[in-house]
């Protein structure tokens, strides 16, 4: 008996875009072309497929008895690539024809345990020697995001992340900051330093006139307090600007 078979999911199911196909075992060519793309992402990996094709994988527990491809072509051609649309909101998501709550499910779940796994290589470590990977979980958490949020690290004297935490969601080009606010969360805290980070949903990390202001009194707030504004991100959708690195800083 293969390893693949497929589980019914009876309380969770999705029209899928194609025709509904019968009820019961599923056709043969289904079930042929389901354990193609598993072998050939168990032998070569991720790199082996393209990203409709890892996006089947994920589809195909969600929609147990039909062929998922034109849902997972629809889902690509909607919002860009694979890693936009398992982050995308979900009340965007469920606006796809074909895209119902076990769908979203799956989806959730694969953008959560990606945050997650990046999320451990940088808590409670000493985060300037691990600057690389902090770097990986902003863009896992933030590249893709439809909306600006800013987040800030709240760091202890030996620069070891103790808290990371999300302090304000916002519009696709702005997102409202409270530099007194931040300061006093890091002396709840005890926290002696901050990294800030926010993203650009337009992709282009080039800071704005307000970030620079922001950050401004932002680092005066921290001086008054005696804590240290170690950097402000803003995280693009492929590359990254570092304030310190920019000389604003």
């Amino acid at each position: 008996m293969s390893h693949f078979a497929e589980q019914p999911l009876p309380f969770l199911f999705d029209e899928a875009t194609a025709a509904p196909l019968p009820s019961g075992r599923a056709p043969s060519y289904v079930v042929d072309h389901r354990k193609r793309l598993r072998t050939r992402f168990m032998d070569g990996g991720v790199n082996a497929m393209p990203d409709y094709e890892l996006l089947e994988l994920v589809l195909f527990r969600a929609i147990p008895r039909q062929d998922v491809k034109p849902l997972a072509h629809l889902l690509m051609k909607k919002f860009g690539d694979f890693n936009r649309v398992v982050s995308a909101p979900s009340e965007r998501l469920r606006g796809i024809k074909g895209v119902g709550d076990a769908v979203i499910c799956e989806l959730k779940i694969i953008e959560a345990s990606a945050q997650r796994l990046a999320r451990a290589r940088i808590l409670n470590q000493q985060v300037i020697s691990s600057w690389d990977a902090l770097i990986d979980y902003c863009h896992t958490t933030m590249a893709h995001r439809e909306t600006e949020q800013f987040r800030v690290f709240f760091l202890d004297r030996k620069n070891v992340l103790i808290a990371d935490e999300e302090q304000g969601k916002g519009t696709v080009d702005h997102v409202p900051v409270y530099p007194r606010e931040v300061a006093k969360r890091a002396l709840e805290l005890n926290a002696s330093a901050i990294i800030l980070v926010h993203n650009h949903p337009s992709g282009d990390p080039t800071p704005s006139q307000s970030d620079i202001t922001m950050t401004d009194q932002m680092g005066q707030a921290c001086d008054a307090l005696g804590l240290t504004l170690h950097d402000h991100l803003i995280i693009g959708k492929s590359q990254e600007i570092s304030f310190k690195s920019e000389g604003y800083l």
